[in-house]
């Protein structure tokens, strides 16, 4: 898990379904897949199967265990990931149907989580969705933002009472980036 402060809620995107509130969170919690997770991913996946394993030839596949991109020649593993499932585990959720399985990459091998607190610089690449969650793990709702609106955009969000966490996602693909809570 990392933390990072961010501006207030009046500094950031303006969100068509975050209520008007003084102020966003000041600290918010990215957190990446967490180290020991990984480590049980690269034997079997949330969809109990091995993961697939490569080479990053040319570099830059967003890894979700350190929220950083692999080097060029880096090994990899693409392997299914319940983000959903796994926070509902350690809140005690019920997301129902809204509890999903996505391909991640991650480090073929011993990641220890991301080097510092903060937003993962350069992680973020074209604009994302953030996906707003209940304390049940039901979808609130979701904004579309560019990269440098994700950080305030997940602040804002978080900012509505209602919201229990935030789940930060590619639109290409729709991949799951990390998660954001508050801090």
């Amino acid at each position: 898990m990392t933390t990072t402060t961010t501006p207030s809620a009046g500094s950031g995107p303006a969100l068509p379904f975050a209520p008007s509130v003084p102020s966003a969170p000041s600290v918010l919690a990215v957190r990446a897949v967490d180290p020991a997770v990984h480590r049980a991913l690269l034997v079997r996946d949330d969809a109990g199967r091995p993961p697939v394993r490569s080479v990053d030839e040319t570099g830059g596949a967003p890894l979700r265990c350190c929220l950083t991109r692999a080097r060029a020649g880096e090994r990899i593993a693409l392997l299914s990931y319940a983000p959903l499932r796994r926070w509902a585990a350690e809140t005690g959720a019920e997301p129902g149907p809204y509890d999903e399985l996505g391909p991640v990459f991650v480090h073929d091998g011993p990641c220890e989580g991301p080097a510092g607190p903060g937003w993962p610089a350069g992680f973020h690449r074209g604009e994302r969705v953030l996906r707003a969650y209940d304390r049940r793990g039901h979808i609130l709702g979701g904004v579309l933002v560019g990269p440098d609106a994700a950080e305030a955009g997940a602040a804002a969000l978080l900012a509505d009472p209602e919201v229990a966490v935030v789940h930060v996602r590619a639109v290409d693909f729709g991949c799951f980036m990390h998660e954001v809570r508050r801090g």
